[in-house]
């Protein structure tokens, strides 16, 4: 590769504030037991879609020993941050705070504007603005209706909307009986408006629980999407704004349905981080209610990547499928490789994100299974639309729908 010829930048600048620090870079060893976990890496067998090559790539470029260039760091642009290496590295090298740290660099450096800058703008306007996004989802399920959506691309992606999800009035919903604790839940951005029913089971399940649950008015997205995204200075507003919206009452634990959200929060936020919970681990620990009634479905569920390799819940959303009375729960061979969503990697690497999802697709139909559960609204949508595409009636379901089936 003749580097001179490309985008050439000054080797030094690498430097910025949010750039990956030194010792972060200096814990990966290069010994490749990430390699063959790689989603990337699997598809295209290069070395420079691993984990260990990004890493290189990004400490040659703040030693000054490459030059910045546009091709080179289309090999960032194409990590999902999946995680999947940080759950198998004997180095314990933090990943995901140094492919978001690069990514944020590159698009500093960059010339022209990238996928990912043109996605933060759009993103800016809509996901900090529960209003806006609301009266976004409306136009959008009118569209659906008309069949106006299946002209773009992104339309056949989207799953069939209903009306937004709305916190209770007094943004309080009591416990079912007697309060055994007093939780806040995180609303997010997209949830709401793309996933209700995903939100109503879950309140549902934590009422049941004993909880009384309270939403805290002013929250907003948590940030994960752009800092993902290589935004952190916007991840950093949204988690002040956020900060003073959760600091306005006492709680016990935040809990959160999303795993993506649910792993910024733990990492991210360092006075909420503590008590953050995700649904599915919260519900282990605290426990439920005796069931109500039989689910007969055979059921797989698909490991949602910040919730298996950031946040290494693994344990207890199987332990609550198996609590499911008439549930015939099935494993896939590989239900902890990423589906290829990635927060909006779908829309900004869509060929690279069929790739991968088709992998996890094949995988998905070979169990049989009627019902296919996961914890994270992005595999959701990735799964709904692969089925779609395939021709196939497996439904896709948030895991506390099929909970809620049974408990409430």
């Amino acid at each position: 590769m003749d580097l001179m010829a490309l985008d050439i930048r000054d080797p030094g600048t690498f430097q910025g504030p949010d750039s990956p620090s030194d010792d972060d870079l200096a814990t990966c060893v290069h010994c490749g037991l990430c390699l063959n976990y790689c989603p990337t890496f699997r598809v295209t067998g290069l070395e420079t879609e691993s984990p260990r090559g990004r890493v290189y790539l990004m400490t040659q470029w703040k030693r000054g020993g490459l030059p910045f260039t546009e091709e080179l760091a289309r090999h960032i642009d194409l990590c999902l941050g999946c995680r999947t290496c940080e759950a198998v590295c004997p180095s314990g090298v933090p990943y995901g705070r140094i492919i978001e740290g690069g990514r944020t660099e590159v698009e500093r450096l960059r010339r022209q504007p990238s996928g990912h800058a043109m996605s933060n703008a759009v993103m800016k306007t809509l996901l900090p603005h529960p209003t806006r996004l609301r009266a976004f989802g409306a136009m959008t399920r009118a569209a659906q209706t008309t069949g106006m959506t299946r002209v773009f691309p992104m339309g056949g992606q989207l799953p069939e909307l209903k009306r937004a999800w709305k916190p209770p009035a007094g943004n309080l919903a009591p416990a079912a009986g007697e309060r055994k604790l007093r939780v806040a839940f995180l609303n997010g951005c997209v949830m709401p408006v793309m996933y209700p029913d995903s939100h109503r089971a879950s309140v549902s399940l934590l009422q049941a629980a004993g909880c009384e649950v309270w939403f805290a008015p002013g929250q907003v997205c948590c940030g994960a999407l752009f800092a993902h995204n290589g935004d952190l200075a916007e991840a950093r507003r949204l988690r002040d704004r956020n900060s003073a919206a959760f600091g306005m009452e006492a709680f016990d634990y935040l809990v959160v349905n999303s795993a993506g959200c649910g792993s910024h929060l733990k990492d991210f936020y360092p006075n909420l981080g503590p008590r953050v919970r995700d649904l599915t681990e919260f519900l282990a620990e605290v426990g439920l209610p005796a069931p109500k009634r039989e689910v007969k479905v055979r059921v797989t569920y698909q490991d949602a990547c910040h919730l298996v390799h950031a946040q290494r819940i693994r344990k207890q959303p199987r332990d609550l499928i198996r609590s499911v009375p008439g549930a015939d729960f099935v494993e896939m061979r590989h239900p902890d490789i990423c589906c290829g969503s990635a927060g909006i990697y779908n829309v900004l690497e869509p060929e690279m994100s069929k790739r991968i999802l088709d992998e996890k697709l094949d995988d998905l139909l070979s169990t049989d299974a009627e019902l296919v559960v996961t914890a994270n609204p992005g595999c959701q949508m990735q799964l709904e639309a692969g089925v779609r595409r395939r021709g196939r009636s497996v439904q896709v379901k948030h895991l506390a729908e099929l909970l809620a089936s049974a408990y409430v």
